[in-house]
């Protein structure tokens, strides 16, 4: 069993991911889901969702649920490898993200994240993070 990630606000503890857009609304070590709203400011300069943004909500999500799965062994994960299709073009609406472990080691782990239209459930983005288990900083460093 898992213990939990200490506490953390998820949106504060990185700007980068809270200007994803990217929402967590449940994580433990073998599950994240959450959401993030896509529209014009997520856009290429062709108006479709960078995939530059499926990308960091992938990876956000993949270390979110592998840092939680370790967290009580004094560890947190860090990604190693993304490889994220893109599968459908999306341009407004909300995206669902589920992610879950394919393998979970006591060095790596990997983990599947799937993100799909909430409004029909079709998959528009897939990906698949490895993930190397390492310490927590120390306190002040």
């Amino acid at each position: 069993m898992s213990g939990p990630i200490p506490s953390v606000d998820l949106a504060a503890a990185s700007r980068f991911v809270a200007a994803s857009g990217f929402e967590v609304t449940e994580f433990s070590g073998t599950r994240v889901a959450g959401h993030v709203d896509v529209g014009p400011d997520q856009h290429t300069p062709w108006g479709v969702v960078h995939g530059g943004l499926y990308c960091t909500v992938v990876e956000s999500a993949a270390s979110i649920g592998a840092s939680a799965a370790v967290a009580d062994r004094g560890q947190f994960a860090v990604g190693l490898n993304n490889n994220t299709d893109f599968l459908r073009a999306s341009t407004a609406g909300r995206l669902a993200v589920l992610a879950e472990p394919i393998q979970q080691g006591r060095t790596q782990q990997l983990w599947q994240v799937l993100l799909t239209r909430a409004e029909d459930g079709k998959l528009v983005a897939r990906g698949q993070v490895r993930l190397q288990n390492v310490p927590l900083p120390e306190s002040g460093t």
